[in-house]
């Protein structure tokens, strides 16, 4: 095992929260110096059959601490799923049936093990316990908690505030998810931002019950394409983990800089000191990588974990064809576009400064002068989606890199 500092730089590497940070110190030095690792837990319910980026900032962490030498449990949740995670929502979500449930989580099992290895993590479900407990079993674990308790988390105590309806069962749900923790006995578990409350009735119900506490790491929600919104599915900005590989590079391609240095840090397999250079080079310090082969080294990390590295060398060829091959300079100016909605084609090409007018941008689209990623704009209508970044071409010499942000300037 690296020692107890190298592997707390790794484990602080885009974490939000350490729940409690000495007693995690502590945790790592014992093992260490027994040499047992520690056991690590992140749960997942199998609410779909298909994973994305975003969701693989806690399996990317599950690895470090797997490449660290450390037990990882990672847990699907087919009981969990049946009730639904009621984190961030502000309804009642409809239950999934178990045929549901499981035909998605044998997708999840194949998914992440381009991740992980599958020789060193445990895979369980919770229903091996909580499938065996009885009805006054679970009413037992029901009294552990207080409906005040309950009502402190944010999202319950919006909806009941708001007079939206709050289901019995959801109730239970941060209660199974501790649970779970009990039956694995874990020292540690992973969960985002929103799983904050559900994580902490862990640490409580195993302190309840004579175990020593887990502690808890909290990692960012993942900003989608457009550099704004947690990454999802039902606001298109997102990258799926199965997506073809030419899509794959072509979306990492078009996020920011900034984004991009975000993506590293939650998704790479790069050392801190890559990281550091990568780092230096969105911040124009002499000595850091450029931006933009940062960007296809990422491309190409992301393609080969999912498709394989023959896919990924493809897939930045042809990226090569389209872009480069139409003589789409490296250097061009960057500009700003602050907008969420989708904006009319020649709004954005006067406001990148690549016309004088609306007439003139009109007249270019038609001619077959206006280009967005090499690709030919044939109507001057167009409204074009506001996220992520692009590149707009007017003529055969004039570009702007496109950044889209929400109402900022």
């Amino acid at each position: 095992m690296l020692s107890v500092k190298e592997q707390m730089d790794v484990i602080r590497r885009g974490a939000v929260e350490i729940l409690v940070e000495a007693e995690l110190e502590e945790k790592i030095t014992q093992a260490v110096k027994v040499g047992k690792p520690l056991r690590i837990k992140a749960g997942f319910d199998p609410t779909a059959p298909d994973l994305h980026l975003g969701h693989t900032v806690l399996v990317q962490k599950l690895k470090q601490l797997q490449d660290l030498g450390h037990e990882v449990c990672f847990l699907i949740g087919d009981f969990t799923g049946m009730i639904g995670d009621p984190s961030g929502k502000n309804e009642t979500r409809k239950p999934l049936t178990r045929e549901q449930v499981l035909d998605n989580a044998r997708t999840y099992q194949e998914q992440v093990y381009k991740i992980l290895d599958p020789e060193k993590t445990r895979l369980v479900f919770n229903s091996e316990w909580m499938g065996r407990m009885s009805a006054a079993e679970l009413i037992q674990l029901a009294s552990r908690h207080t409906v005040a308790r309950m009502l402190e988390r944010d999202d319950f105590h919006k909806r009941f505030t708001g007079q939206q309806p709050i289901a019995i069962h959801e109730f239970l749900y941060p209660l199974v998810q501790g649970w779970d923790s009990v039956a694995l006995e874990s020292d540690v578990e992973l969960g985002g931002t929103d799983q904050k409350f559900n994580l902490l009735v862990g640490r409580e119900l195993q302190r309840q019950v004579g175990q020593r506490p887990q502690c808890i790491l909290t990692m960012p929600l993942l900003e989608g394409l457009d550099g704004v919104n947690k990454m999802s599915k039902s606001l298109g900005n997102y990258i799926g983990i199965t997506e073809p590989p030419k899509e794959i590079y072509g979306k990492v391609m078009s996020i920011s800089d900034e984004l991009m240095l975000r993506y590293y840090e939650l998704l790479s397999d790069a050392d801190l000191a890559t990281l550091e250079r990568v780092r230096d080079g969105v911040a124009g310090k002499p000595g850091g990588r450029h931006p933009m082969e940062s960007k296809k080294a990422l491309a190409h990390e992301l393609v080969a974990r999912f498709h394989g590295t023959d896919a990924a060398r493809r897939a930045a060829e042809e990226f090569v064809r389209q872009f480069k091959q139409k003589e789409v300079p490296d250097e061009m100016p960057s500009v700003r576009i602050a907008s969420a909605e989708p904006v009319w084609i020649c709004r954005l090409l006067s406001d990148a400064g690549l016309v004088s007018s609306n007439g003139e941008a009109r007249r270019l689209v038609q001619q077959g002068a206006v280009r967005i990623n090499g690709e030919r704009v044939e109507d001057p209508a167009l409204e074009v989606q506001a996220q992520g970044e692009l590149i707009l071409q007017a003529g055969k010499r004039k570009f702007a890199r496109l950044v889209f942000v929400a109402g900022q300037a």
